[in-house]
């Protein structure tokens, strides 16, 4: 079972131009929507991959209908909270309106473009009813157990959390998410950045997985990616240490270029065998999904990072986002 979650819902249009030219109007008669967030992009490609999965996240305004239509018509299961009314009832503007993201293919240059909306932050009170909720999940998750001990794995259930939160969320509520889900014993694997991945770090997640920009950005070394091969062993060390340090796996993924890993006093890097990218959006959830889905079967963890950049591969040669087929 995995429960995913992101606090960042969007839903994404995806246009394919073949060709583009500045300054004069550009059609296409290429162009879909997604429901999608790093989140859902997990949830669809684990439900693709045949594992149940449930997302959990914040859902307001006049495009809700719209999200929840497209997760059912990818089958996807959503547990969501209100975003756009205050804990006292009260309707609170456009709070919490699910925003729109855009990417645009050009066939001509092989170029991938994302533009991105920031959300609007979610009504006071959306928070506590999130984390009310999730606690419920997490009671439902233990339950189930008790009730099928004879066909279950050794494999613990899982949490992903994934991408940024919308504005109106504090600093405590992922923290405090990882906190919980240690204490009962769930595995947790964090795609996030920042304040929000550093103060979870003292709960010792099992596995980190932000991409090696978001690693260098969150960590201080440095942001330039011209910067990398300077600052090798600086950043070798600093895995190293952060995996010793707080008892976790990490993964650092980079594109289409190497991935970066250790478990404890292991450091390796795994060469990204090269693709023909139609669309690179989802790439990295998908790798989440087939990583996380890989671990729940009882791989080892290099197997688990092949298998999660066979999902990548998939997802990077098609049109749709977050997708394996």
């Amino acid at each position: 079972m995995f429960l995913t979650i992101c606090l960042n819902p969007t839903i994404q249009k995806t246009l394919r131009f073949p060709s583009i030219t500045p300054n004069t109007v550009n059609r296409t008669a290429f162009h879909r929507l997604d429901a999608s967030g790093k989140g859902i992009n997990v949830t669809r490609v684990l439900t693709q991959l045949g594992k149940k999965a449930v997302h959990l996240t914040q859902l307001g305004g006049d495009f809700r209908p719209l999200f929840l239509s497209l997760c059912e018509q990818d089958g996807l299961s959503v547990e969501w909270v209100e975003s756009n009314t205050t804990a006292a009832g009260e309707t609170s503007g456009r709070a919490g309106e699910i925003r729109f993201c855009y990417t645009v293919l050009n066939e001509n240059d092989k170029t991938v473009t994302e533009l991105v909306e920031e959300s609007r932050g979610v009504a006071a009170g959306t928070e506590e009813r999130l984390l009310e909720k999730f606690i419920s999940i997490i009671g439902k998750i233990l339950y189930e157990n008790t009730k099928d001990t004879a066909g279950r794995n050794d494999s613990p259930d899982t949490i992903i959390i994934s991408g940024t939160k919308a504005a109106g969320f504090s600093d405590f509520i992922i923290p405090e998410m990882t906190r919980k889900a240690k204490e009962n014993g769930l595995r947790i694997i964090l795609d996030i950045k920042g304040n929000d991945l550093i103060e979870s770090l003292k709960y010792e997640p099992d596995i980190i997985k932000p991409n090696l920009e978001e690693f260098l950005q969150t960590f201080g070394i440095g942001t330039d990616k011209t910067r990398i091969n300077a600052d090798y062993d600086d950043l070798r060390g600093l895995v190293l240490e952060l995996a010793q340090k707080h008892k976790c796996r990490i993964v650092l993924t980079n594109a289409n270029k190497k991935i970066i890993a250790a478990e404890k006093d292991s450091y390796f890097e795994i060469d990204v065998p090269v693709v023909n990218t139609v669309n690179s959006t989802g790439c990295g959830d998908a790798f989440t999904a087939g990583f996380a889905a890989a671990l729940e079967n009882g791989a080892d963890f290099k197997t688990a990072i092949n298998e999660g950049m066979r999902c990548g591969a998939l997802n990077a040669g098609l049109e749709r986002p977050g997708t394996i087929r």
